[in-house]
């Protein structure tokens, strides 16, 4: 369950990320300046729609970070690569990651794959 409180708290860190009122953002995700109006102050909840569109409209938010907080904003792989626990910085070593039914197996590669048809790759020898 979203919490509209923290909600609104994200949804406000949007607006100064971006350099946006709350108008001129209603009118990027094209809804009712209205609905921005009335998430903000708490009288409705945030629906479905209104999170995808700004999900769709703008890519670098992160939707479980719109959601309940938890994440990266902005979304940024290399972010999200230095802060994941494949290995211990202090050790350097490969930290074993649990599969349900298999045992505990380590990462040997991430490949990150861009809209443009591009990609790249990481292993432990360039991160």
């Amino acid at each position: 369950m979203v919490n509209t409180s923290d909600f609104i708290k994200r949804l406000e860190r949007l607006f100064d990320y971006y350099g946006l009122s709350a108008a001129a953002f209603a009118d990027k995700i094209q809804v009712q300046r209205s609905s921005i109006s009335h998430l903000l102050s708490g009288r409705n909840k945030p629906s479905l729609e209104f999170v995808l569109k700004v999900i769709k409209t703008f890519p670098e938010v992160n939707l479980y970070w719109l959601l309940n907080g938890k994440g990266f904003f902005p979304a940024d792989v290399s972010e999200k690569l230095s802060s994941s626990p494949i290995s211990d910085k202090d050790t350097g070593q490969k930290k074993a990651i649990p599969v349900k039914g298999k045992g505990l197996k380590s990462i040997e590669k991430i490949i990150v794959f861009y809209s443009d048809g591009s990609f790249k790759s990481y292993t432990e020898d360039n991160c």
